[in-house]
């Protein structure tokens, strides 16, 4: 009943709809979400590089590479919006000054997130991690935290730069 009465208010007065990343802010910024969408889009175009080298798809190949497909361009989106919001809410001119770069790095990244999604090439979801990660080490060194590079334990097994954090 109540959503009913909230529908009419809402068709009534017209309420815009609202969406925000974290306007409070709440200052929680970490660009480990942006790698492994970035990882992830790799990892789909394996997994489709792998369909693609059967002779036929069943019903069941084509369902899977259907799925694989959407995960790759959700996860190509979700590095643009997590690298958005860390440029756009967190990046303040001391950041802008410590890495005076970093606005033709984003644009990079969402040129390369759109070139990854519009294709299968495993070449161009590498080249987004690297940018993905470049940005990593941007963040952190803003932070003053030092970052190492490692490969990670999973597919696809690329290198992701981490934090090196202190131990509490």
């Amino acid at each position: 009943m109540l959503h009913s009465i909230l529908k009419l208010v809402d068709s009534v007065a017209s309420i815009p709809a609202a969406s925000a990343h974290c306007d409070i802010p709440c200052k929680i910024y970490d660009p480990g979400t942006a790698q492994i969408a970035a990882l992830t889009v790799i990892r789909m175009v394996d997994l489709i590089e792998e369909l693609g080298a059967q002779d036929s798809l069943s019903i069941q190949d084509q369902a899977q590479l259907v799925r694989l497909v959407n995960v790759k361009e959700e996860h190509g989106l979700i590095v643009k919006e997590e690298v958005r919001v860390i440029w756009g809410d967190y990046f303040k001119q001391p950041q802008f000054d410590k890495v005076p770069g970093v606005h033709d790095l984003v644009h990079k990244i969402m040129l390369q997130a759109s070139k990854a999604k519009q294709g299968v090439n495993r070449a161009d979801a590498v080249t987004l991690l690297e940018l993905v990660n470049q940005f990593a080490e941007a963040f952190w060194l803003t932070k003053d935290v030092p970052t190492f590079k490692a490969v990670c334990p999973y597919p696809p097994a690329e290198v992701v730069v981490y934090p090196k954090l202190d131990p509490a």
